[in-house]
């Protein structure tokens, strides 16, 4: 059995169209156990629609993603666990082919497939993952930080399916963390085990407010606490590409202090993203343009 893991959180108007995608799967063998994050809107009525004894329905004042996540793990009875964010949704062969990579590498312990973007507007397009060290439709991902430091993130939550001993064995979804918890939490898996990849397209990722032609929602968190945790895992393990891993998570803060018109935080990220790749002419482009006056740098 596999057991899906929903984090909700004030997702009314979208987690209908994610359960009915989980039930529109061809793999039939699974339970959903959905963790709600002390929801202020319906989206707790809009989950007891569904006539269903393989729905599990958690509750928990609001604690986090992590927090939430991490319950479902630990509430999970199968030995696989495949992670879904409350506004995304499958096609109908997800879990028959994440099922199927851990038949033919049952070795591994996380396994990934491609997925798509979907913005407000409906429009869905296609990631871009370079790099790949294999030929066929799926593999073994051995350079995953090598393919994440170029590319869309080659694993991305909805698309994810681990064993639970392995994400239990990392300490789950990192605690106290808003931002880039799913990445460093990949990151350790990559470290730790092997991982898997379909470049079958099977989930969409809902990327409202994603945009880098959109201001960003929120701040960087001030205690850069995944910039600290990459770094120690750089110390522990360097691993091919995990360099330039760092200087990726550094140079991401960096775009959205410079689209927050915070040129001096901004500079900052983007001198330690160099530290990690000096030879990355986008990051002197961030520099430069912070530079500029402040009534051309939006522009």
């Amino acid at each position: 059995m596999i057991s899906v893991v929903i984090p909700l959180y004030n997702k009314e108007e979208q987690i209908a169209d994610t359960l009915q995608s989980i039930f529109e799967q061809t793999f039939q063998n699974f339970e959903i156990v959905i963790v709600d994050d002390g929801s202020t809107d319906n989206s707790v009525e809009e989950v007891e629609r569904f006539d269903d004894s393989r729905i599990r329905l958690i509750h928990q004042t609001n604690a986090g993603v992590s927090v939430a996540r991490n319950r479902g793990i630990e509430e999970a009875h199968g030995e696989l666990i495949a992670f879904l964010d409350a506004d995304d949704v499958w096609m109908p062969e997800y879990l028959a082919t994440q099922y199927g990579l851990y038949q033919k590498y049952s070795e591994c312990s996380v396994y990934a497939c491609n997925y798509e973007f979907r913005d407000s507007e409906g429009k869905v397009t296609s990631t871009i993952i370079r790099k790949l060290p294999f030929e066929g439709e799926d593999g073994i991902l051995s350079n995953y930080f090598e393919v994440a430091s170029c590319s869309h993130p080659p694993l991305w939550t909805s698309a994810v399916v681990v064993k639970k001993s392995a994400i239990q064995a990392i300490g789950g979804f990192p605690i106290g963390i808003k931002s880039g918890e799913d990445l460093l939490t990949w990151a350790r898996l990559a470290v730790s085990g092997t991982i898997v990849y379909s470049r079958k397209s099977l989930a969409i990722f809902n990327v409202e407010g994603y945009s880098v032609t959109e201001k960003p929602k929120r701040l960087p968190a001030e205690d850069d606490m995944v910039g600290k945790e990459l770094k120690k895992l750089l110390k522990t393990c360097p691993c091919k590409g995990l360099k330039l891993y760092n200087a990726l998570w550094h140079k991401m803060r960096s775009s959205v202090y410079l689209r927050l018109n915070m040129p001096q935080k901004s500079i900052y990220e983007a001198v330690i993203a160099l530290s990690y790749d000096p030879f990355s002419y986008k990051l002197y482009a961030y520099i430069l343009l912070n530079l500029l006056p402040k009534k051309i740098r939006p522009i």
